[in-house]
C-alpha cells in the first residue's frame, strides 16, 4: 500500500493518497485545499485516482474536491446525509474566513455495508455519525488502517458544537463501531498525529466507560 498524508489549507486537514504498488489505481481521501500539492503526490508514484471520499462535507475536508475531479476525472463520494452540509460551504467559509470554493457536486453517496477500492486494496464504509450527520471513516482490514476523519482524534474526539453534531451520536460512533474494530488499528484522524484503536481505548478521556 501507497499512503501520503499531506496536511492541507489553514486548518491542516489530513489528505490522505492511497495507492496499490502494483496497478497503481488511487483514491484521495479528503482533499481540502492545495490540489497542486496533492496531484504532486499522485505524479510521484505514477498513481491513476479512482475514487475521491470525503469524509463529512467541512469545507477544510471538501474544498478542494472539484479541482481533483476536473485534474483527474473521479467521482465524488460522500454520505447523503450531509448534502444539505455540502450547499451551506459559503457559510462555512465565512465562519473560518476561507475562500468559498464554489458548488461541489456528489457523484456517489456511500453507507455501512459498501466498499471502495483501488486495484486490491478495499476499504468499508462506516458510517459514524456526530460530528456530522454523514460523517463516514474509511476501514482497509487487510492492512488494519482507519481514516477516520473528524469522529475520532489523538485523545480526543470531533467536535460536535456545529451544524448537525451530536455528542449522544458520536459517541454512539465511537463506542458501537469505532472501538469494535482490532486495539492494533492504525489510526489516521482528520487533523493532527496518527494513533491505534487500542492506545484511544485505553488513554482517551471520552472513550472511558
Amino acid at each position: 500500500m501507497i499512503h501520503e498524508i499531506l496536511p492541507v489549507g489553514p486548518l491542516q486537514c489530513n489528505c490522505s493518497v492511497i495507492g496499490d504498488e502494483k496497478t497503481h489505481e488511487a483514491m484521495v481521501i479528503d482533499p481540502g485545499d492545495d490540489i497542486n500539492d496533492v496531484l504532486a503526490l499522485v505524479r510521484k508514484h505514477n498513481l491513476q485516482v479512482k475514487q475521491i471520499v470525503i469524509t463529512h462535507a467541512h469545507i477544510d475536508h471538501v474544498g478542494g474536491a472539484m479541482k481533483l475531479r476536473a485534474a483527474t476525472g473521479a467521482p465524488i463520494l460522500l454520505n447523503q446525509n450531509d448534502y444539505a452540509l455540502l450547499k451551506m460551504l459559503d457559510a462555512q467559509a465565512a465562519w473560518i474566513g476561507m475562500r468559498d470554493p464554489g458548488k461541489v457536486e456528489i457523484d456517489h453517496s456511500v453507507t455501512t455495508g459498501e466498499t471502495v477500492t483501488a486495484g486490491s486494496l478495499s476499504a468499508s464504509i462506516l458510517h459514524t455519525p456526530g460530528h456530522t450527520e454523514g460523517s463516514i471513516c474509511l476501514y482497509f482490514p487487510a492492512q488494519k488502517k482507519l481514516i477516520a476523519g473528524d469522529t475520532l482524534f489523538a485523545g480526543s474526539i470531533g467536535r460536535t458544537d456545529l451544524p448537525g453534531g451530536s455528542m449522544q451520536k458520536i459517541l454512539h460512533s465511537l463506542h458501537d463501531t469505532l472501538m469494535a474494530l482490532p486495539d492494533e488499528t492504525i489510526v489516521v484522524p482528520g487533523h493532527g498525529p496518527l494513533t491505534t484503536i487500542g492506545e484511544e481505548r485505553e488513554t482517551n478521556p471520552f472513550l472511558a466507560r
